[in-house]
């Protein structure tokens, strides 16, 4: 039998640890996420909210394409955005080993720019739906924040059909225990001024979703926290 002062050491050393564990969220995405720049402004704004500190980006990912550069150097680099990435073929393909990986609390993603081009919304609001899912298998209370997906001049009445489905699909698919959110990064978002190539985002856009993903973000994380009811 171990001593009561062995006991309450290792006690001790375990809830530490277990109070030091941090909240991980999981940017996930196609190239807008990846070689865009508004995460390190997303980062920077959670620093301004007193919460980097107890939580942590995760990915497969760390890369650093358009050397963005926030507020703070030491933004979290980690993130799950594949360029030319599909929803469809995350849902069938990825997704699982991305989570079994990382296993994140918090999932935002915005995916669908690449699928309009060959699905229709049916077959793109079926894939969040495998998506949710999978994500509700590997945590179920995962909390999931769903984008708005920004404008695509070229197929601009797709990503407009896909956008009027999501909150409808999103309210069938919440639960108390894992709740979806929206973060509304279409409206205002000017597909002519705002995007640096007629797909991704120029500094102007990135500002944009970082603005409109941010107060979202913020309130799921103070949630999951215990910060707020």
């Amino acid at each position: 039998m171990f001593p009561l002062s062995t006991l309450l050491a290792t006690a001790c050393l375990l809830g530490t640890a277990l109070g030091q564990a941090k909240l991980k969220i999981m940017p996930l995405g196609d190239s807008i996420t990846e070689i865009t720049c508004w995460r390190p402004i997303v980062w920077d704004n959670l620093v301004a909210a007193n919460l980097s500190s107890q939580i942590e980006f995760v990915g497969s990912m760390t890369n650093n394409p358009q050397n963005c550069a926030g507020k703070t150097s030491t933004w979290d680099k980690h993130h799950e955005g594949h360029s030319g990435y599909l929803a469809v073929n995350i849902a069938n393909t990825n997704l699982a080993g991305w989570l079994s990986s990382a296993k994140p609390d918090i999932v935002m993603f915005m995916l669908g720019t690449n699928d309009v081009r060959t699905y229709g919304t049916a077959d793109i609001i079926a894939a969040y739906t495998k998506m949710v899912g999978l994500m509700r298998g590997s945590n179920k209370g995962m909390k999931i924040i769903v984008d708005l997906v920004i404008p695509f001049p070229s197929s601009d009445a797709k990503i407009k059909s896909l956008n009027a489905a999501i909150p409808a699909w999103a309210a069938a698919q919440n639960t108390s225990a894992s709740p979806i959110y929206i973060a509304d990064c279409n409206t205002g978002y000017n597909g002519q001024s705002m995007l640096r190539d007629g797909v991704h985002p120029n500094a102007a856009g990135d500002k944009l979703i970082a603005e409109r993903l941010t107060p979202v973000l913020v309130d799921v994380v103070k949630r999951s926290l215990g910060i707020v009811a």
